[in-house]
């Protein structure tokens, strides 16, 4: 991402999990902040999330997480990237207890939002995220 070029994120809910109500607010949020949203939708694999980031050239992955499976898919997510030699964050929203955010920042989960997180919080996450990946 060059300096003047706005941040390109993924949007996109992993597994079974059909709730995309709170994915689609923090999609206008971040188009509103100015970046440009790839906006996947539901029931995504972690293979269909690589090759998006992939093919959109993203700058952040944003993983919504309503299911309880943020301990094995958020470090999935990570290592799927890493092992496409695509060095790009990921952050979780959703419902993440307090007691797991440390083991995801551990396996290299770059934010963690909270339900109902105000636009603000939403949008500094992403640009912190990215931004502590040099970029």
């Amino acid at each position: 991402m060059s300096g003047d070029s706005p941040i390109r994120v993924v949007l996109a809910k992993l597994g079974l999990d059909g709730h995309d109500r709170g994915l689609k607010v923090v999609a206008r949020i971040l188009r509103d902040a100015g970046m440009e949203v790839i906006y996947l939708g539901l029931r995504q694999t972690t293979e269909t999330i690589v090759d998006a980031v992939e093919q959109e050239d993203a700058d952040v992955v944003g993983i919504s997480m309503l299911n309880a499976g943020h301990l094995t898919l958020g470090p999935r997510i990570v290592d799927a990237l890493a092992d496409a030699g695509l060095d790009v964050p990921v952050v979780i929203g959703g419902i993440v207890p307090d007691e797991d955010r440390q083991a995801l920042a551990d396996a290299g989960v770059a934010g963690v939002l909270g339900p109902g997180a105000p636009a603000e919080e939403v949008v500094a996450g992403i640009r912190d995220a990215v931004a502590t990946h040099g970029w």
